[in-house]
């Protein structure tokens, strides 16, 4: 009888703040035109839109020849709603999908679910959207409206945040026997492969009771050393950041609290041989902004960003150095090395800083770009790689992540955010490099080019996967395969690549016909077939 009385409650009071929200909410929200980073009929336009779960499909029809070598699952995250949009839509705000690609003994399959987290489950249970969505949502007046909302469904019990509101819709890395999905607003979720190549969430994964806090979807493995690194950033309360690690058996170091004077959007970092890089630009957490009637995402044009060099091993921050880098924000770092007094950072650099968040009057570039760190004079330089076209997602051989490299392997985004094909880059340049001048060097744009591949006219992709050929530590650095997904706008049909590395034209070997369309996505890993014996339960 209590539980028959309870129920009829929560049902009463669903009701009620539903009419709220219909009367008062979404009313603001319909005063003016939504901006295009948060208009659901542009961010999920064509293949951005999400599709449905689909169970495993095998013996998938294959063009070419699948290289013997590939062995093991290609997966990929991205953002993909289950339920439509109730107001404004970012494309980050996506619940999260796994698309797996499974190679077993020359057979193809795939499959493609949604990560169960608790957000989801919660929404499922009421069959629709009703959690405020933290790009597309949550700005302005309308944004204060509905987060108040939410703060008075949790109070009542009609919400329950206690398992975190994250979407783990952006990463994926294989660590110590577990498949991780990962947003950096919460903990990552733990999810597992049948014997058939099915995907099952596990749960929300706190590595046996060890992490407390959200970790962003970018750690960095040391495949040297076994050890993965990580950040955490919150935007209410102090520490706002923080960076841990675990040990190669999944035992977590102390955190390292890192003092930044604003709640700071921290998406990515590197790690060298004895330092975690930790950038502090110019994105920060404003959440009275919304009072103003903007966005809590703020670009401030006059805070210096600058780059923190924080010793590996060490358990507080009195030994790091902060270095200023002038007019740089870095989404995304490939990759960084130790070259005597200096750090080398590869990154691209983006403009406007705030492109993806906040509407612009500018398209969104991002330039390949060297950074050096002198940690001598505590000085800094920055230059172009390329500049003429817009490099994001992509990587390098994990072997060599934290090592000098001498290639990475990126998407050309064109126009953004659609990626029209991929860049093999020589970060080496010109064979007679040494003896340019600065000048000259910034003129050789093209010759950082080693390889390049183009989809096919009104096809596009995503980030390119580097999977070596061999693990053993004498293959050369570009001795393996890319491997990323490609979806023809014309036909609504969807296949996975498969290119040769090393070759000079990034020659096509293989293509996988896929049984559904692939929407565009955002990160993913190959785990080897090796890796998938030692899968882990939570």
């Amino acid at each position: 009888m209590e539980h028959t009385r309870r129920n009829l409650v929560e049902r009463l009071l669903h009701a009620l703040l539903d009419t709220i929200e219909k009367m008062i909410v979404t009313r603001l929200e319909t005063n003016g035109p939504l901006p295009s980073t948060a208009d659901p009929k542009i961010q999920l336009h064509g293949n951005f839109f999400p599709v449905p779960e689909n169970e495993v499909q095998h013996e998938l029809h294959v063009q070419g020849r699948i290289p013997p070598t590939i062995e093991g699952i290609y997966v990929r995250n991205g953002p993909n709603p289950m339920f439509k949009p109730v107001a404004g839509y970012n494309f980050f705000d996506g619940d999260g999908m796994l698309h797996a690609v499974r190679f077993k003994q020359g057979n193809v399959s795939y499959a493609n679910r949604f990560t169960c987290t608790y957000r989801l489950q919660q929404e499922m249970k009421l069959g629709r959207a009703f959690f405020p969505k933290s790009i597309g949502e949550l700005h302005g007046h309308s944004g204060l409206a509905r987060l108040m909302l939410y703060y008075v469904r949790c109070a009542f019990g009609l919400v329950h945040t206690c398992k975190g509101v994250g979407v783990a819709n952006t990463g994926a890395v294989f660590f110590n026997g577990h498949l991780l999905a990962m947003s950096e607003d919460d903990l990552p979720y733990a999810v597992k492969f049948s014997e058939m190549g099915d995907l099952k969430t596990l749960g929300r994964y706190d590595f046996n009771g060890q992490l407390k806090s959200s970790m962003i979807a970018h750690p960095k493995i040391d495949i040297r050393t076994g050890e993965l690194f990580a950040l955490g950033y919150d935007i209410i309360q102090k520490p706002f950041l923080k960076c841990f690690k675990f040990s190669a058996d999944g035992k977590k170091s102390p955190e390292v609290n890192i003092s930044v004077k604003q709640p700071t959007m921290v998406h990515d970092f590197a790690i060298t041989e004895n330092y975690i890089v930790v950038p502090d630009q110019q994105i920060i957490f404003q959440l009275q902004e919304m009072l103003k009637g903007g966005s809590p995402v703020v670009y401030v044009k006059d805070k210096m960003p600058r780059f923190g060099l924080l010793p590996r091993n060490d358990v507080n921050e009195e030994r790091m150095t902060w270095i200023n880098v002038p007019d740089c924000f870095c989404f995304h770092l490939w990759n960084a090395w130790e070259e005597n007094e200096e750090i080398v950072i590869i990154a691209s650099c983006m403009t406007p800083p705030d492109g993806m968040f906040n509407e612009a009057s500018q398209s969104v570039q991002s330039i390949l770009s060297e950074i050096r760190l002198n940690m001598t004079t505590k000085t800094s330089s920055r230059r172009p790689l390329i500049s003429s076209m817009t490099l994001e997602a992509g990587q390098v051989n994990k072997r060599f992540l934290g090592h000098k490299s001498q290639f990475v392997y990126l998407a050309i985004v064109d126009p953004w955010p659609k990626v029209c094909g991929i860049a093999k880059v020589d970060l080496s340049g010109p064979k007679k490099r040494n003896a340019l001048s600065l000048q000259e060097l910034e003129q050789c744009d093209d010759h950082h080019i080693a390889a390049k591949f183009m989809y096919p006219r009104d096809c596009y992709g995503g980030e390119p996967m580097f999977v070596p050929r061999s693990s053993t530590a004498s293959t050369p650095e570009d001795d393996g395969y890319l491997l990323t997904f490609m979806h023809n706008e014309n036909t609504n049909k969807s296949e996975l690549l498969i290119l040769d590395a090393r070759s000079p034209t990034l020659q096509m070997l293989a293509s996988v016909k896929l049984p559904t369309r692939v929407p565009y996505g955002l990160h993913g890993t190959f785990i080897t077939s090796e890796e998938l014996e030692h899968q882990n339960d939570i």
